[in-house]
């Protein structure tokens, strides 16, 4: 004991030694980071109210042609509410999937079945999109499935990119929470497991539930690879049809592209606030 005594002020000092280097250190990557982060960004909303960019860093006039163009064009605005229809349409179904998936791995975290169940849930982010893209082609394109080009094929491959995610956001908070405390005061009122998992655990994840959702509609309305090896003319999503903008005017996909920005802006914000009042 005390020789922990002594040892602990020089510990200390150390520690403080080294703090003045590791704020400097920080101090040097965060601008960096937010430069390599934002710079694009605002170049590319510039760019759509640029009147002519071509060879240079900035464009040259001020002009509102290309939001005005984009709200003429029909595939953008057809694009536009496919987005939504998916992103909302995935939201549902990776929201029923999750939550007891969740509640599960919770429940058998010290189990094996847990690691089969938590291989499964992330399988998706281990496997790269275009190839579950590809595997979508094969397998949906046949006399017995043809389902491929169908917007419910588009909302269950964006389910199967986003429930990871979600999934282990309600893990997480479950184990934050402390659960299985208040379940085992429930079981000892007599409550059977599946009125444990809607009167404490449904209320439980509630917030970390709205986070996660916003969050995987945010993944959903920005998927691409996926997106554009399944969905039919149709059908095509936001994204895909913003690759088209890149072979005419720069100004007009900026244009586009700020949309899509805003979006992603907006979903981020609010689940940021919903994060920050769990």
């Amino acid at each position: 004991m005390p020789l922990s005594n002594k040892s602990a002020p020089s510990e200390i000092v150390i520690a403080f030694s080294h703090a003045p280097t590791y704020n400097l250190r920080l101090a040097m990557v965060i601008p960096l980071y937010l430069t390599y982060l934002l710079l694009p960004i605002v170049l590319v909303a510039i760019g759509s109210f640029g009147q002519s960019w071509t060879n240079s860093l900035l464009p040259t006039g001020f002009t509102l042609r290309w939001f005005q163009e984009l709200l003429a064009d029909g595939s953008f605005r057809r694009a536009f509410w496919t987005s939504l229809y998916v992103a909302l349409g995935t939201c549902a179904v990776t929201a029923l999937l999750a939550m007891p998936l969740a509640y599960s791995l919770y429940h058998r975290a010290s189990r094996g079945g847990a690691f089969a169940g938590r291989l499964i849930a992330s399988l998706p982010v281990a496997v790269p999109a275009l190839t579950l893209g590809f595997g979508y082609v094969l397998v949906f394109s046949s006399d017995a499935t043809p389902w491929l080009g169908t917007l419910p094929l588009l909302i269950a491959a964006h389910g199967v990119l986003t429930l990871p995610y979600l999934t282990q956001a309600l893990v997480a908070d479950l184990r934050h929470l402390g659960l299985a405390d208040l379940e085992a005061c429930a079981a000892t009122l007599g409550a059977s497991p599946w009125r444990q998992f809607i009167t404490i655990a449904l209320p439980s994840m509630r917030h970390s539930l709205v986070a996660g959702l916003v969050m995987v509609a945010a993944l959903s309305i920005g998927e691409f690879q996926v997106s554009n090896l399944i969905a039919s003319f149709k059908h095509r999503t936001y994204p895909v049809v913003l690759l088209q903008a890149f072979y005419g005017a720069t100004g007009y996909a900026c244009a586009a592209t700020v949309v899509l920005l805003g979006l992603a802006l907006c979903a981020a914000g609010l689940s940021a606030r919903r994060t920050g009042a769990v």
